[in-house]
Parts: structure tokens; sequence; C-alpha cells
């Protein structure tokens, strides 16, 4: 097992001229950056399209880590440029090459260039699970309230002795 702060091993396989190879690009950067690797010219993305863009290479991922991989929050910021299923996972015994699913949810069309930086890679630990079934499960707060319940507050006031709202 790696301790905090241990470099994981992950091989390249260059599969085009001109790829990028994945970097961090400062000393705290939780993720490596992937760069368009595009033989055709550039690729316009027009609003609401998606597109899948190759990154030129493929990897081996060591057993028990996957690859997530996420939008560039400057992108997705100023553009409008994100993934459709972020974060995406490569799962450690995928061997093609590394591609990036993006979708344009901007109001422009955005305009993807050989060499750019579109989503960032992050080799994460993966637990496996052991499933049981069961008959019942155990009783919490929250129970089967589902999307949005977390986020819900609910203002409980008594009257006081003056009759005035105590918010």
């Amino acid at each position: 097992m790696l301790g905090r702060g241990e470099a994981v091993r992950v091989e390249v396989l260059p599969m085009r001229a001109g790829y990028t190879m994945p970097a961090y690009h400062s000393a705290g950067a939780a993720g490596l950056d992937l760069a368009a690797c595009l033989d055709d010219g550039p690729i316009e993305l027009a609003p609401g399209q998606i597109t899948l863009a190759p990154c030129g290479f493929a990897i081996a991922i060591p057993n028990g880590f996957e690859a997530q991989v996420r939008p560039r929050s400057g992108l997705a910021t100023r553009h409008g440029i994100t993934l459709p299923n972020a974060p995406g996972t490569i799962d450690s015994d995928y061997r093609g090459e590394v591609c990036v699913p993006l979708i344009n949810l901007g109001k422009q069309p955005f305009v993807i260039e050989h060499g750019m930086r579109i989503a960032q890679m992050i080799i994460a630990p993966v637990s496996h699970a052991t499933l049981q079934v069961v008959s019942t499960l155990s009783e919490t707060d929250r129970g089967s309230n589902g999307f949005g319940s977390t986020g819900l507050q609910v203002a409980v006031s008594s009257p006081t002795s003056t009759g005035a709202d105590p918010r």
C-alpha cells in the first residue's frame, strides 16, 4: 500500500505523433493536465454539441487504482466546456487510447486546438465492496429522504409572550 504522497507508477504508451505527456502544472496540483491530440486539425464544438477528443496515448494504471477524468475549471467557467460524464473513470484494465468527452454548455461555438489542455486526470485508489443482501437497513436521521433533502432547513418558531416573531 502506498503512503500519502508516494507516487503511483503509470505507464504511458504514445499512440499518435505530437501527443502531449500528461503533466502536473504546479507543485500542489492534484490532477495531471490532459491535452487534445488532433491529427485532423481543430474541432469546433457548437453549443450543446458533444465530441470525443483524443489525447494520443494509452496508459496502464496499476490494479487497485483508477484514473478520474475531470473538467478544467477555467474552460468550464469561461466557456461552458465540461465533461458530460464528470468525473469519468478509466479502469485499471483499460488499454485503449485516452479520449475525453467534451460538451459545450456555453452559448458560443468553442474551438479545440491541438495541444490545448482540455481536462485533468487524477489517479486515485479504488476499494472493492462486498455486497450482502439483508432484510432491513440501519436507521439514520435522513432515512429515505432523497434528492435535495439535506439542503432543506425548516425554521421552527414558537410564539413569544409579546407575540413578536422570534426570527
